[in-house]
């Protein structure tokens, strides 16, 4: 089986540079790679994501809660992998099929909305859920990417149009606490983007993005 390698963070965290940054690394490489964003808005089995992030089922993220918003991303998730990356995952060895935004998202972005004395009971649902009832890959590595709210916001900002996430700033905040605390839950790999109250260059990013992943690969540079 290929490796499933995610890569999250808060909206603003810049993961969709550091993405494309990783995908054009493994090619140069020659690791035999896929690569899939998530959520697929423009899909059927993306529909009611886009339709909740629209604010189509209320202006605030809690209007609809953790679990039913759970379900769209999903059923999303399932389709992608049954119709898309299911063969390349099961033969191709020596592959990876790196994922802007996964499962995790899910535990971030739907845990904030839960007391914390309820996400853990959350976090454990949302696993068996997609890896055990619909038999979605379980990742081999996640790596988020450390950006606190202060500095994603300004980058969520200058990209334009929110979406019902973006635009509630104690939402993204209460984000931040989740995936913190989801990260020590799972054991997920923590990839700090900012020193010396600097957010790093995105090569030096780009640096540690791609020693973790060679590490879950067993290479070297």
């Amino acid at each position: 089986m290929a490796k499933t390698i995610v890569l999250e963070g808060i909206d603003g965290s810049g993961k969709s540079t550091q993405f494309a940054l990783a995908r054009e690394a493994l090619n140069r490489l020659g690791v035999p790679n896929v690569s899939y964003k998530f959520p697929r808005y423009d899909t059927p089995s993306g529909a009611n994501v886009r339709r909740y992030l629209d604010g189509d089922f209320g202006s605030r993220p809690e209007d609809v809660g953790a679990y039913a918003a759970s379900a769209f991303y999903s059923v999303d998730r399932v389709a992608s992998f049954r119709s898309e990356w299911h063969t390349f995952y099961e033969e191709v060895e020596n592959g990876v099929v790196l994922l802007d935004r996964y499962t995790p998202s899910n535990a971030v972005h739907q845990g904030a909305k839960l007391p914390p004395e309820e996400r853990k009971a959350y976090y454990d649902w949302l696993y068996h859920f997609e890896f055990t009832m619909l038999g979605l890959p379980k990742p081999d590595a996640v790596l988020i990417l450390k950006v606190p709210p202060a500095y994603s916001r300004k980058l969520t900002h200058a990209r334009g149009a929110e979406d019902i996430h973006e635009r509630d700033q104690t939402y993204i905040e209460k984000c931040y606490a989740s995936m913190m605390e989801a990260a020590d839950y799972y054991g997920w790999d923590m990839i700090d983007c900012v020193e010396g109250e600097k957010l790093l260059p995105i090569d030096v990013i780009h640096e540690k993005v791609m020693a973790k992943i060679l590490g879950v690969l067993g290479l070297s540079k």
